[in-house]
């Protein structure tokens, strides 16, 4: 018997020293297992915190966010209970069991996530071309208030990321079209008002108000040609209007006509260049000189039929224009008497 026990079969020593080396490396290998397992559902679970964070912020809500904390805890609370009982035997696989249902939950979550992340993608898609036709009028509304505000850069900008963005070209052309004509139809009416009021100034001879005018056009459009030529068109008018008052000078003179004559002289005085000027000083010189006579004829004829009104009427007027001539001399002496005459009852102007 001890030769059959020693070549047939184990002793009760062997096969009991063998029996927990078994059960510990299965018990190690079941502790290796768990470790892995609440690092997964761990990671799991900082996952759909992620993600819940991420859909609470799109308005979606917090249910996922509360769903990841509660395994976060879960993991947090049960990991070092499990493995404080691991090594205990049949303890550890009672925790084993009682923790399949936990891990079952933890792949349904991680499927879950993966359909919330498919659907959230699905989503946006639909959105972006649900909304496309939205977008789309919301852009022409923001074209169509920069147009009416007239800022013209930024409705161009709006026509690009149309065109851009959203792909419709031809719409974005046709819009581009319509911005360039309103703009230069807006350059067209600004030039227009700026030449209508220059027009303005050059009629009533404001030539410094013209020119200001023509400088600040200039400034704003210095690429139209017509606006260029403004300050050159200015001056011609300018010389146009001296050259007729040149002639109508020399035709008053002509036919004696001294009062219009003088006040010609006077405007041709702002136009005159000093040369200019200088050529025409002795037929001034004269015409004042015609005109300082014929006062004095008038004053003479006045006093001698005692028109006392014409004559203190005419002195005023040499004393005023001559003052530094012989004959204002003489009549300043005589304006009071005159004026006193002038005023007494029943003095009248004599008729000529």
């Amino acid at each position: 018997m001890e030769e059959v026990k020693s070549s047939g079969g184990k002793s009760p020593s062997s096969s009991a020293t063998s029996a927990p080396h078994a059960n510990g490396s299965a018990m190690q290998s079941s502790a290796e297992s768990s470790k892995w397992t609440y690092a997964v559902a761990f990671a799991l679970s900082l996952v759909v915190v992620a993600v819940g964070v991420y859909l609470a912020a799109m308005g979606k809500g917090l249910t996922l966010v509360a769903a990841g904390v509660v395994g976060v805890m879960g993991v947090l609370i049960t990991w070092p209970i499990a493995r404080a009982l691991s090594p205990r035997g049949a303890l550890g696989e009672s925790l084993e069991v009682a923790m399949t249902p936990v891990y079952e939950r933890m792949e349904q979550f991680s499927v879950m996530l993966n359909e919330i992340s498919d659907q959230q993608l699905l989503s946006d898609r639909a959105k972006t071309v649900a909304y496309r036709e939205k977008d789309r009028e919301a852009l022409r509304r923001a074209i169509q208030e920069d147009l009416a505000k007239r800022d013209w850069e930024a409705a161009l900008v709006l026509v690009d990321h149309m065109d851009n963005q959203f792909g419709y070209k031809q719409e974005a052309e046709r819009i581009r079209e319509d911005i360039n004509q309103r703009f230069a139809e807006h350059i067209r009416r600004q030039v227009q008002a700026g030449v209508a009021l220059i027009d303005r100034h050059t009629a009533n001879q404001q030539w410094a108000a013209a020119i200001r005018e023509g400088e600040r056009l200039q400034a704003q459009f210095p690429t139209i040609e017509d606006v260029r030529k403004l300050p050159n068109e200015i001056e011609q008018r300018r010389l146009a209007f001296k050259e007729r008052l040149l002639q109508e000078y020399n035709e008053q003179v002509s036919r004696k006509d001294l009062d219009h004559a003088i006040n010609t002289v006077r405007k041709l005085d702002f136009y005159l260049t000093p040369n200019e000027a200088a050529g025409m000083q002795d037929s001034v010189r004269n015409l004042f000189k015609d005109k300082l006579n014929q006062l004095k004829d008038e004053f003479t004829d006045s006093v001698h039929r005692s028109a006392w009104n014409d004559a203190y009427r005419i002195g005023d007027v040499i004393v005023r224009d001559y003052p530094n001539t012989q004959m204002a001399t003489e009549i300043r002496d005589k304006l009071e008497s005159l004026r006193r005459r002038a005023s007494e009852p029943g003095a009248v102007t004599a008729p000529v």
